[in-house]
């Protein structure tokens, strides 16, 4: 990793990952009762996982094909949020503007995964 990354924390993706886990949390409060068990509990996991993947594949680094596999699983949790958040605009839970919002955020989220996925030794 370049001498400017020193700890995950340091690192754009993990940054952007973590952020839109905590504002998923936030709008997700507002779900249904009835949805917590469900859908509510889905889209926490899925957008907490691609932060952890993403820092769990930081602290094994050195070990390249660990470190790409969580990337990739990261890359599958975000967009396994973007299905649930698709759910969850259906269902009239977020509105237009939180579907839009999220959707450009996770789109930046999976470029940037892709990327480090692709040129992850200039990050050694």
């Amino acid at each position: 990793m370049s001498n400017s990354i020193k700890s995950v924390k340091d690192l754009k993706v993990y940054q952007l990952a973590y952020k839109l886990a905590l504002e998923i949390f936030q709008i997700s409060k507002d779900f249904p009762r009835e949805e917590k068990y469900s859908l509510t509990d889905q889209i926490r996991r899925s957008s907490r996982s691609a932060a952890i993947n993403i820092r769990e594949g930081f602290a094994k680094r050195h070990y390249e094909n660990i470190f790409i596999l969580h990337l990739v699983d990261a890359l599958g949790s975000a967009d396994e949020t973007r299905g649930w958040k698709d759910f969850a605009f259906e269902a009239k839970y977020i509105n237009k503007e939180q579907h839009i919002y999220f959707n450009n955020q996770y789109n930046q989220l999976n470029a940037m995964l892709c990327k480090l996925i692709e040129n992850w030794k200039n990050f050694k």
